[in-house]
Parts: C-alpha cells; structure tokens; sequence
C-alpha cells in the first residue's frame, strides 16, 4: 500500500495526557468528515476542524510507496538534533483522519524501528491493531466505532455530543478541551465549568499554540 502524507515534523506534543513528550508528527492527508474540495482548504463536517489536511504538500509530505520508506522518514525526523539516546521514540499518527490510511505493515514498519506508535483519531473507524497508545476525539453527530483506548478527548463545547454515553466507553482518559474558534475565552470557560461540574474528567490545553509550536 502507498500512503500520502500532509505533512511530517519533529516537535512537542502539544495536547492531553502526553503533553511535552518529544514527538514525531505524522499527519496523514484526507478525512472522512471532510466536506471540501480537492484544491481547497480542508472544511470539514464538524466545523470547527484547525487543521489543513489536504494534499501531500507539507513540510515533510509526500507520497510514499510501501510502509518501509514512510517508516524510515519518520525515523530520520527522530534522529534530528539529539545530543544524546534516551527515552523511548514516539511517533503520533493524526489527519485528517488517519485510520483512513494507517495500517499493520506500517505500525509494524515504525515499531521495528523502535517507536512507541501513538494514534489521534475521530473514532469512525476501528484503530488498527499494535497501537501503543489511542486518542479519540469524538466529533458531535457522527457514529463513533472506536470506543476504548486510552485518552477521550472532547473538544468543548460541542453540539450533538451525549456525555453520559461518552463516560460509558472503555477509556483510561476523559480529558475536555476548549474549542479553537471565535470565542477563545468563552470556550475555556466553559471547559473549567465542565470538570468542575464532571470530576471524572480534566482539562486538555493546546500548549503547542500557546509557545508557537506546531
């Protein structure tokens, strides 16, 4: 299988439970939501997407032909700038919607090369097996198939969203995090007044945007 590839960049992860952890990111193009164009920005079905999924014209994009060639990509994206080994190679798989493209050659591809294979998904579409660690964000609307893991990540507030039937899911994690719209204030807001009122859940921030990662 080839896979296309938005882009791919060595940083910190930004967001939920793996905040700070150096990171290699993989951003697969396409979506399942999306309801745009070929050629045009990404839009998606849920609205409030912050993320330009389409095409392979990213910094560190491309397509690639078999899993072995993405997976030795990303491990020369690892290797930059290390004075020293140490730790264990993360490399998180996002979109769009990546489960669109991940699959077992690749997760075995990246695992052979010593990463732990993280996965950012919109839950539509079951992950595939070997996944180290799983992050679903569930987008109000849509039939989410992917119901444990270890990290739920609701962006907030969100319409068509059943709390209740959210906390009934199988995951390690219930983290809320304010939405990325017009109304940056209200958003957080709203997200402090959720996990006081919901104290099974935390608080997510988008600190990469906060220090001007990527």
């Amino acid at each position: 299988m080839s896979y296309a590839v938005k882009e791919m960049f060595l940083t910190l992860q930004g967001e939920g439970l793996q905040a700070g952890m150096r990171a290699v990111f993989l951003r697969f193009a396409g979506c399942n939501l999306w309801s745009g164009r070929e050629g045009d920005r990404a839009r998606a079905e849920c609205t409030f997407c912050d993320t330009d999924f389409v095409g392979t014209d990213g910094d560190g994009g491309g397509r690639f032909a078999d899993a072995d060639a993405l997976a030795d990509r990303a491990w020369g994206f690892w290797l930059r700038d290390l004075d020293a080994p140490g730790g264990q190679p993360l490399v998180v798989i996002t979109g769009g919607e990546p489960m669109l493209q991940l699959d077992a050659p690749l997760v075995a591809a990246l695992k052979a090369r010593g990463f732990r294979v993280a996965i950012e998904t919109n839950g539509t579409l079951p992950v595939v097996d070997g996944v180290d660690w799983i992050c679903v964000s569930p987008k109000g609307g849509t039939a989410i198939r992917q119901r444990s893991g270890d990290e739920l990540k609701m962006v907030w507030p969100q319409p068509g969203l059943d709390v209740a039937e959210i906390e009934r899911w199988d995951f390690a994690h219930l983290l809320v995090q304010p939405l990325d719209g017009s109304d940056p204030r209200a958003a957080h807001a709203a997200c402090v007044d959720f996990v006081l009122r919901h104290p099974r859940w935390r608080l997510s921030l988008q600190t990469h945007k906060m220090i001007g990662l990527r």
